[in-house]
């Protein structure tokens, strides 16, 4: 009846809008039926994630990609305000006259450096997205809610970041990556809070994204309720302590790993002191040529000693003779010598950042510095008397880590040259993959310098032909008649002409989607990395001579006036706050570590002091370590859930500028990472800490429950400033 009665109206001469109107209900309902059973994953989200609002270099050997599916909204980060808070707490006088830190802009093309594939591969369990975010997002799970607008938010974006695609991680080497100890996680820690919530992930605008997967309800990174009480680590290596190297397990008799491998949970404990007691260090430059005996204390040290005229015992120290080294006729005729085989080997100038193989004679580090020249050890893991501490201990920049399958952590062509004395590296076995590792971390026309003083035929033929293969050119070979060691020196290739030119193509070359960056838990690879060509990539220029090249900004560094600023206001902090205002002695500071640098200001910012600054970028993080490397500093990829490969007391100060917010829910126990500042700080040393309020505060607690002493805090608003000093107190 209805229906009758609608359609005799629709005859009359008002029934055309009768008409108009049913059919824009039915068309509005439609539009409801559909808004409420379609896919809102489909939609558009413009939401800034993590880091993405920093510049980051293009891969050496990638090509330039679309940037369209990167969001190209600037947002400048908040950091500690510029102007001063009455209200602020100040426990010293500082005078901050701080400024808003600066990040650069999102990159045409954003390269991940922790992993060597697509994401893809770990996110194809999930449906597709087509949202606007970075690759280097790809497979983490985005926050529900927020504003682009507030630095806060954005904090809590980074902090959701729930997992990393990182190659290697799950794949077993040697059968050895099963061995998982967890002697030292659970127990060493009492918290008074219950453990926290889970929660699926149920976003009303999104529902299809939760398929059943669990995230952490958001919270505090530290929890200001819980009651922290320690104890110290029962371990074999005792008051050397590298948890991701060291292997605790009982069903294992060798020392250390072949590989780097952690414990199932964080060490919650904390590293004793050596036996003998500790001392405070040698301040610099008189730690070139002693250093305290007990701080090194190590069982084979002291055979070691009697073997080798370059270190002597003497009293309650260790001493170095300026005139004794590994090379008989003096380290400073070893350096002159090779620069007489090549001339375009200009130390300090030409060359400034080495990378030295081996940590046996320090002189030549020492003797290098002098030249302007900063050279990074490669402590190996196999060296069980522990010449990577001593290197330390008398302020050298050094770093332990496994060598045999998986890269080194470092961008590819980063380094000027590299050093290999004496290291009795088997560098033509496996394929070569060791070489082919120095040959991804070289730069182009960059210097390998190899050095022995007995030469074997079949090693030397097998070097030989190995050199050729990856077109490395010799340069120079020559026995020094004074030190009795011979030397060769071989140079990479410029471009990657002179790779179709060979006959065998073995090693092949690398596939174009094989990220030379990456490197956290990669496998080497078995192949030739292609020289980087275009003027977007890094590694294409040999670099500007030191010191010009540390304000040399390359053309592959898309905003340049970001990179200005950055350098300009950490330079401002270092000048009115922390060389005078904060109350660090800066004479007892030599081994300095930035646990978040982005472009390297905090370091560059250093320069005029008598120090070297560790760059750790986060692997999380864009990947910036290539411009660093570019500026004449140096640096390594970490990741702050983990322990750092190190010995225990290694670094007189440690600098965090909102390192916790960015790992908020990335950890599975965030504190963990104060207890691996407290392995890797001396007694006495420092820590500086920018974060937020919410953070510092229960912070401070921890770094209290430690019997540090709190010798500065500073806050304005919602951002504060922490300088803590650790003292010898052990539980």
């Amino acid at each position: 009846m209805a229906l009758t009665r609608f359609a005799r109206q629709a005859k009359r001469p008002h029934g055309v809008c009768l008409k108009m109107a049913a059919v824009a209900i039915l068309g509005l309902c439609f539009i409801f039926v559909w808004s409420m059973f379609s896919n809102p994953s489909s939609s558009l989200t413009t939401r800034r994630e993590s880091f993405d609002d920093i510049a980051e270099p293009v891969s050496a050997s990638t090509r330039v990609r679309d940037s369209g599916n990167v969001s190209e909204e600037s947002e400048k980060a908040r950091h500690v305000p510029s102007n001063r808070d009455k209200k602020g707490k100040v426990k010293s006088g500082l005078k901050e006259k701080d400024e808003k830190s600066v990040t650069g802009s999102v990159s045409s093309s954003v390269h991940a450096h922790n992993s060597g594939k697509k994401a893809g591969k770990h996110a194809s369990t999930r449906k597709r997205e087509d949202k606007i975010e970075s690759p280097r997002e790809t497979a983490k799970e985005k926050p529900d809610e927020g504003s682009e607008e507030e630095d806060s938010e954005k904090e809590k974006e980074d902090g959701e970041e729930q997992q990393e695609v990182v190659d290697g991680r799950e794949e077993n080497l040697d059968g050895e990556d099963e061995v998982k100890e967890g002697t030292e996680g659970d127990g060493d820690l009492v918290e008074s809070v219950v453990k926290e919530p889970e929660e699926k992930v149920e976003d009303e605008n999104d529902g299809s994204r939760s398929n059943g997967k669990t995230r952490k309800i958001r919270g505090p990174v530290f929890d200001p309720k819980a009651h922290y009480t320690w104890k110290l680590c029962s371990t074999k290596s005792k008051h050397n302590y590298i948890p991701c190297i060291d292997i605790e397990s009982a069903k294992l008799q060798s020392y250390r790993h072949t590989e780097r491998s952690c414990p199932r949970t964080p060490p919650m404990c904390l590293v004793a002191l050596p036996h003998g007691g500790y001392e405070s260090p040698v301040h610099w430059p008189e730690s070139k040529l002693k250093i305290w005996s007990s701080n090194v204390a190590h069982p084979k040290l002291a055979a070691y000693i009697k073997r080798h005229s370059w270190l002597v015992e003497s009293g309650e120290y260790l001493t170095f003779p300026q005139n004794q080294s590994q090379f008989n006729g003096g380290v400073v005729h070893y350096l002159e010598f090779i620069e007489e085989m090549v001339p375009d080997i200009e130390w300090g100038k030409n060359i400034r950042v080495v990378l030295d193989i081996g940590c046996t004679d320090s002189s030549f580090v020492a003797s290098l510095l002098d030249k302007d020249v900063l050279t990074l050890s490669l402590g190996l893991k196999d060296d069980l008397v522990d010449l990577a501490q001593v290197s330390l201990e008398r302020g050298f920049p050094t770093f332990v880590s496994p060598f045999a399958s998986r890269r080194l952590p470092f961008p590819s062509g980063v380094f000027d040259a590299i050093h290999c004395s004496g290291c009795n590296i088997p560098w033509h076995s496996n394929g070569g993959r060791l070489l082919l590792e120095m040959n991804r971390i070289l730069r182009p026309t960059g210097y390998f310098i190899l050095s022995t003083k007995h030469d074997n035929l079949e090693e030397e033929e097998a070097m030989t032909k190995l050199t050729a293969s990856i077109c490395w050119n010799i340069l120079a070979h020559k026995t020094d008649e004074d030190s009795e060691v011979g030397v060769k020196i071989y140079q990479k290739p410029e471009s990657n002409d002179i790779y179709q030119l060979r006959r065998k193509k073995i090693p092949p070359l690398c596939k174009e989607n094989e990220n030379p960056d990456a490197a956290w838990y990669v496998h080497m690879k078995s192949c030739l990395h292609v020289i980087p060509s275009a003027i977007e990539q890094h590694g294409t220029e040999w670099p500007e001579e030191w010191p010009k090249r540390l304000e040399t900004y390359p053309e592959w560094m898309n905003d340049k006036e970001k990179l200005i600023a950055d350098t300009n206001h950490w330079k401002a902090i270092v000048d009115q706050s922390y060389l005078a205002g904060i109350g660090i002695d800066w004479s007892s500071v030599r081994n300095v570590m930035d646990m978040k640098a982005i472009y390297g200001g905090f370091a560059a910012a250093l320069l005029s002091q008598k120090v070297w600054v560790m760059n750790v970028v986060p692997v999380h993080a864009p990947d910036t370590l290539p411009f660093i490397f570019e500026r004449g500093l140096i640096g390594i990829y970490h990741d702050w859930c983990e322990s750092f490969g190190t010995y225990p007391r290694s670094y007189d100060l440690l600098h965090a500028d909102h390192l916790f917010s960015r790992l908020k829910n990335r950890c599975k126990q965030p504190v963990s990472i104060v207890v691996e500042m407290d392995r890797l700080l001396r007694p006495g040393g420092w820590v500086i800490v920018r974060d937020k309020v919410e953070i510092l505060d229960p912070l401070q607690e921890i770094l209290r429950s430690l019997h540090w002493e709190m010798r500065m805090t500073y806050s304005q608003e919602k951002e504060g400033i922490i300088c803590a000093q650790k003292t010898d107190w052990r539980p």
